[in-house]
C-alpha cells in the first residue's frame, strides 16, 4: 500500500487542493502561454501555489503538469522538453507542499483516438508514458489523471502509469477522474461516457481512486458521488468548480463562494467520498473553508 491509500485508511476524508490555473493567471500567466513552461521560467510563482494550498489546509497537492503530455506540449512546440518540464513541475510541488502528499496532474492530450481522431492508442499511451516517467523519476509517486471525457484516453493514461511503474520498479498510486454533465439520461461526459462505464473501465485498467472533477459546481457533484459509491468500493475523489461558469465582459468567472461550497460538504460526506478538493475558480480560501467544515464534521 502506498502513501495515499495508507493515509486514507487512517483518515476518513482528505482535503485536496483547488484550481491551479486560477492562481497562476492571477500571477500573470497570459492566454495561450504554456503553463508548464512556467515550471522553468517562473518557478517561485509555481512553487507558491503548492505552498498556498498547503497553508490553507490541503492534505494533497497537485502539480503544474496538467498539459504536460508529449502530445499536449507539441502544440506549443515543446514536445522535446517533456521530461524537463514535468520533472520541474513535480519538484516544485514537492518543495512547496512540504510534508503533504503530492499527486502529479495529468490532463487530456487534446487529441482523439480513431474514429474521431488520427492518434493511435500506441502513440497516446507513449505520450503519457514519457510524461509519467519524468514525474516518477523526480520523486512523485501519486498520479492524478483528471478532466478526462473519453474513457479510452483515460485508460491509456492509467495503463501507461502501470507500465512505467513496472518498468522502473517504482510504486505508484493512480487516481482517475472524469468530467460529467447532466443529461436527460443521467450524467455523461462530453464523449457520452456514463459513470458505470467509467468505473468499470478505469478499475479494470488499474486505477486506485476514482471520481469526478470540473464541469460542475458542488451541488451537481452530489448525485455523481452517490452514483460512484453505488458502483465501487474504491476511494472516491471529487473536485468541483466554484459554481457553474458565467461569461462577464468576455471573461469566464466562477461566483460560488467558499461559504456556499462548504454548505454542500455534508451530503458529499454522507455519499461516502474519500477526497474533496476544488477545480476551476476555487482558491486557497475555498480550500480553507472546506478544511474547516470537514474538521467540524469529523
Amino acid at each position: 500500500m502506498g502513501a495515499l491509500l495508507d493515509t486514507l485508511t487512517n483518515k476518513r476524508l482528505l482535503v485536496a487542493d483547488g484550481a491551479w490555473g486560477t492562481l497562476l493567471q492571477a500571477q500573470g500567466l497570459g492566454p495561450g502561454y504554456c503553463p508548464e513552461l512556467w515550471n522553468l521560467d517562473e518557478p517561485e510563482k509555481v512553487r507558491s501555489v503548492a505552498a498556498a494550498y498547503t497553508e490553507a489546509g490541503a492534505d494533497l497537492v497537485l502539480t503544474n503538469t496538467f498539459g504536460g503530455s508529449t502530445l499536449a506540449l507539441k502544440r506549443h512546440g515543446l514536445a522535446d522538453r517533456t521530461e524537463e518540464l514535468n520533472a520541474a513541475g513535480a519538484r516544485l510541488s514537492l518543495e512547496g507542499a512540504g510534508e503533504k502528499l503530492v499527486a502529479a496532474s495529468i490532463g487530456p492530450t487534446g487529441e482523439f483516438l480513431p474514429p474521431m481522431g488520427s492518434v493511435t492508442e500506441q502513440e497516446m499511451t507513449a505520450a503519457f508514458e514519457t510524461q509519467i516517467r519524468a514525474i516518477l523519476h523526480a520523486g512523485v509517486r501519486i498520479l492524478c489523471i483528471e478532466t478526462m471525457t473519453a474513457v479510452e484516453e483515460a485508460v491509456c493514461a492509467v495503463r501507461a502509469a502501470r507500465t512505467v511503474a513496472k518498468e522502473i520498479s517504482l510504486p505508484v498510486e493512480v487516481m482517475a477522474t472524469m468530467t460529467f454533465t447532466g443529461t436527460p439520461k443521467g450524467y455523461r461526459t462530453f464523449m457520452g461516457v456514463d459513470c458505470q462505464t467509467a468505473v468499470e473501465k478505469l478499475s479494470e485498467a488499474g486505477a486506485d481512486v476514482l471520481g469526478s472533477n470540473c464541469g460542475n459546481g458542488i451541488e451537481q457533484m452530489v448525485p455523481i458521488a452517490v452514483e460512484f459509491r453505488q458502483l465501487t468500493d474504491k476511494p472516491i475523489l471529487i473536485q468541483p468548480n466554484a459554481g457553474l461558469p458565467e461569461i462577464e465582459n468576455g471573461v469566464t468567472v466562477f461566483r460560488q463562494s467558499p461559504e456556499h461550497m462548504a454548505k454542500w460538504i455534508p451530503p458529499l460526506v454522507e455519499a461516502g467520498i474519500s477526497i474533496l478538493g476544488g477545480c476551476c475558480g476555487t482558491t486557497p480560501e475555498h480550500i480553507r473553508a472546506i478544511r474547516r467544515q470537514i474538521d467540524r464534521l469529523l
